[in-house]
């Protein structure tokens, strides 16, 4: 006979307040408890300024296991709304947008939001010195390398 466990969560209060506690039930009344400590820890926004849904998914996978919360736009007027609403801890700007250059929105993006991080990538290599130039924090063409990618996102919005 084969003996599935059953995980049943419940809040029980301790001394201190200490969390959620887990209890693993097996259908022989075997008891086995484990005290999980509360996620208090608030996920930092991140906005990605792109057009392409690959890259978003890309991104999607190294960041949101980093506890980053990753929210999308594909066009810079999109970038202009939702940052008169939110103040993500940085922004991943594409370069070549459907309505304008990420290039070009930098100085923007310096000018209305001085302590803004932002990280510009892009196909085009070419770009790199215009971008850090107007502004961006750092600079990485496509396809970029995911290791190096990381420690820039960790030293921007640790």
């Amino acid at each position: 006979m084969q003996v599935r466990p059953i995980i049943c969560y419940n809040f029980i209060p301790g001394n201190r307040g200490d969390g959620l506690k887990a209890a693993v039930i097996t259908s022989q009344m075997n008891f086995m408890t484990k005290t999980l400590k509360p996620k208090t820890e608030v996920a930092k926004k991140v906005l990605v300024v792109d057009d392409e849904g690959q890259i978003g998914l890309v991104l999607d996978m190294i960041l949101t296991e980093k506890k980053y919360q990753l929210d999308y736009v594909s066009s810079l007027l999109s970038a202009d709304e939702y940052l008169k609403k939110q103040q993500p801890s940085l922004v991943i700007l594409d370069n070549k947008l459907p309505d304008g250059y990420g290039v070009d929105f930098l100085l923007y993006l310096r000018k209305k939001y001085p302590s803004l991080k932002i990280i510009m990538i892009s196909g085009f290599g070419s770009a790199k010195d215009v971008a850090l130039e107007n502004g961006a924090d750092a600079f990485f063409e496509k396809p970029f390398p995911l290791d190096e990618f990381n420690d820039t996102v960790n030293r921007l919005a640790p």
